[in-house]
């Protein structure tokens, strides 16, 4: 309950930052060149609430979001700002989580290997890679994937979201950065591991390497690549809207990256607020699994 009642503050705290910030931007949404007319540009700024006090356009902000109705977008007000998202996010979700899935397995294959041929080749080269990884920003990643294979070789497509092989420049240049950074996490952490004496009795009761490995050293080694994998979430999602961006893919990135240079208040403050429960749910789940992990891991009323 108390984890719940922060979810609840936090949520309030970035929804709250997001309304501030988006009105602190001066002017107004609607382009005075556009709307040469002030009696049509007054009706607009009504219509949206714009012409009211700051505090009643919050008040006005927080029961959309508690209805979860962010109303018409202001620069396409013929579609809402939950048809964006029923829209986009399944798509901007499977492109996410396609690449979390890759850098999570890669990166403890990685990881293990390294820490299993400790100061050997395989571990020079799995932390060349993860270095690699991280020192490349994912934008410039996806820009010489672009060059690369798509112009030079010609053998994957480069934008849009219409067949398999589509996914796989984007998927790649998510995936690469937080591989590294979960290689590099399960490589220490289980280091550390297989030096603690419970791995040493294991030894010597003639277990075999695989079993002493799967069975008792990984599991107490995930737990910090568990604890990072709440914001690689975040930064693999939010990440994806500038990806999105570069590879023509109709998903958030499209709507959001458009709603800031446009100023679409309703748009930006309602990916804001979706994206906000979304990663607080998977920081939730992140707490559940450090129980699941390691029973020693509790929630008691004394402690």
């Amino acid at each position: 309950m108390k984890r719940l009642l922060t979810m609840v503050v936090t949520l309030w705290v970035i929804t709250t930052l997001t309304f501030v910030l988006m009105h602190a931007i001066p002017g107004s949404p609607f382009n005075q060149e556009r709307n040469s007319n002030a009696a049509i540009q007054k009706n607009l700024e009504a219509q949206y609430h714009l012409d009211q006090p700051l505090y009643v356009q919050y008040l006005y902000y927080l029961k959309s979001i508690l209805q979860f109705d962010f109303g018409p977008s202001i620069k396409q007000p013929s579609q809402t700002v939950n048809d964006m998202l029923g829209r986009g996010f399944p798509v901007s979700f499977e492109l996410g989580m396609t690449a979390l899935l890759i850098a999570v397995i890669s990166g403890m294959v990685l990881g293990i290997l390294a820490a299993l041929k400790h100061n050997g080749l395989i571990d020079y080269l799995a932390m060349t890679i993860a270095v690699l990884g991280i020192s490349i920003p994912n934008f410039i990643l996806a820009t010489l994937l672009i060059q690369e294979f798509a112009v030079n070789l010609k053998i994957l497509p480069a934008a849009t979201w219409t067949s398999p092989s589509h996914m796989i420049l984007p998927t790649a240049a998510l995936a690469v950065s937080p591989m590294a950074i979960i290689a590099r996490l399960t490589r220490s952490s289980l280091l550390e591991v297989l030096t603690q004496d419970y791995i040493k009795t294991a030894r010597s009761k003639g277990l075999s390497p695989v079993k002493i490995i799967v069975k008792h050293a990984l599991r107490n080694a995930l737990i910090p690549v568990v604890t990072i994998l709440g914001t690689l979430t975040a930064s693999i999602l939010t990440g994806s809207f500038v990806i999105e961006k570069i590879f023509a893919v109709p998903g958030m990135g499209k709507y959001f990256v458009e709603s800031i240079n446009s100023r679409d208040y309703p748009v930006i403050m309602g990916t804001t607020v979706f994206y906000s429960i979304f990663l607080i749910m998977m920081l939730f789940l992140v707490d559940i699994a450090y129980g699941l992990l390691d029973p020693r891991i509790k929630l008691h009323k004394k402690e």
